[in-house]
């Protein structure tokens, strides 16, 4: 088997393939997989469903030793597909206390960093678009409906 990334790869359900995938793939491939589940206000708020984690955002842990507490992303390691939560630690059979890693499938997102006005801009365009063309479908069916003329069988 081949050991470079193929651009034209699809998809396929044999697991070997799809880890060889993961193992091969680029830096920006495997950015688009560190993306986590948005809160519902930010769901309806930027019309998007999940958004790749970003240093700054402020997370919820959903699974795990460490459910439902919260923080802020320390770190993004994108390679490994990986975050750390600042103040959630683990601590090792000496004492020492170490920063703990997660997956991003695990966490969600309650409030992100916007200091980067380009990470929302395509999110927004696509509800604006979408917004945009609900109001002129609804304007397409008053007017045919009003303009349609009677029905050839129809009586005066």
């Amino acid at each position: 088997m081949k050991s470079k990334f193929n651009k034209n790869w699809n998809a396929s359900k044999q697991p070997r393939k799809q880890r060889k995938f993961l193992a091969n793939a680029p830096n920006h491939i495997l950015r688009k997989l560190m993306a986590s589940t948005l809160d519902k206000p930010l769901r309806t708020k930027y019309g998007r469903r999940s958004i790749e984690v970003r240093k700054g955002d402020e997370v919820k842990i959903m699974i795990g030793k460490f459910k439902k507490k919260q923080g802020k992303v320390g770190k993004v390691d994108v390679k490994n597909t990986r975050l750390q939560v600042d103040g959630v630690q683990r601590s090792k059979t000496g004492g020492e206390k170490i920063e703990t890693w997660f997956h991003p499938s695990k966490v969600k997102i309650i409030s992100l960093n916007e200091s980067d006005k380009r990470r929302l801009k395509s999110g927004k365009k696509i509800t604006e678009l979408k917004k945009a063309e609900v109001k002129t479908e609804t304007k397409r069916v008053e007017s045919s409906a009003r303009s349609t003329p009677p029905a050839a069988g129809a009586k005066k």
